[in-house]
């Protein structure tokens, strides 16, 4: 009996995983159909990702500003509870994600495990903003007159992402999480070299409560997909993280056709030390109200 067991065992054949695009909460392929191999870091061959077209970006442009006033219009904190949801999501598939960093980067389990870890730790981190950096972004402002005047932060609108290319997770993450903290939806275009973490995390996102479209990930060609994000007229701002000094130029020049908020390239030397709130307030726009303030009474006395 146990011999019969085991030859049917050698027989079973591998179900290799399927990677596709994250857009609108729904997971399509390519619309050109294109795919291109995906190695690790031996370059032993993992997967076929999805190639991206100019048409999957566009796509993703329209699912971002479907999704943007709905997103922008939560309350911060149900915006902190979602962003919560995600890392409890992460923390059930955490041996998943451990492996499919450590085959990214070429990192060992321990090593890549702990790059997981900061990852998950980083969505903590970012949840517990979403209601606190309208206080230190916004306030009321002394002013010469019977007024109120009170500053506070609202998002751009549909952020472009080029994620980090050397840090295919927890560099991505710490992207992904400032923008969409805010109010802001996103765009990501995922590591060209490495981009199955992110296409892994377009399954995370899509059973965590966050509304599809908030955050949408593509991934192929880099240089591909970013010159149509840079250029799109409904797309508000982008962050160049993951491009190179030569082409971040050329998108810097495209992205002002229509004065897009740009975040340049900054070189990073440890994505796990603590981020600050800069890339929180890179996409924010400030709204400043003026108020009277009346008076009470014969006095004059005003509040």
């Amino acid at each position: 009996m146990s011999d019969k067991s085991d030859k049917t065992e050698q027989r079973r054949l591998s179900v290799f995983k399927t990677y596709k695009l994250y857009v609108g909460g729904k997971f399509p392929r390519s619309e050109s159909g294109r795919v291109y191999e995906v190695t690790d870091s031996k370059g032993d061959w993992l997967a076929n990702a999805p190639q991206s077209s100019r048409k999957d970006a566009r796509d993703a442009v329209v699912a971002a500003r479907k999704a943007f006033g709905a997103w922008s219009g939560a309350t911060a904190y149900n915006r902190g509870q979602i962003l919560y949801r995600i890392a409890e999501m992460l923390e059930g598939r955490r041996e998943q994600f451990t492996r499919e960093v450590a085959e990214a980067e070429g990192l060992s389990k321990a090593k890549a495990g702990a790059v997981v870890d900061a990852a998950i730790d980083r969505w903590v981190w970012y949840a517990g903003w979403t209601d606190k950096i309208a206080q230190v972004v916004g306030g009321g402002n002394p002013v010469a007159g019977p007024f109120f005047n009170l500053s506070s932060p609202e998002p751009t609108g549909v952020v472009a992402v080029l994620a980090p290319q050397e840090s295919s997770f927890l560099g991505l993450v710490s992207v992904i999480a400032p923008v969409i903290a805010t109010g802001n939806t996103a765009v990501v275009v995922a590591s060209e070299r490495a981009p199955l973490p992110a296409l892994s995390l377009g399954e995370v996102l899509a059973t965590s409560d966050l509304p599809g479209g908030v955050v949408n990930v593509l991934s192929g060609r880099t240089a591909e997909i970013a010159a149509p994000l840079a250029a799109h007229q409904d797309v508000n701002a982008i962050d160049l993280a993951g491009a190179d000094e030569e082409s971040a130029k050329d998108l810097e020049i495209a992205a002002a056709d229509n004065l897009k908020r740009v975040l340049r390239p900054q070189p990073v030397d440890d994505w796990a030390a603590a981020p600050g709130t800069e890339r929180m307030t890179a996409f924010l726009e400030t709204k400043t109200v003026w108020h009277p303030t009346g008076s009470l009474g014969a006095s004059g006395s005003s509040y």
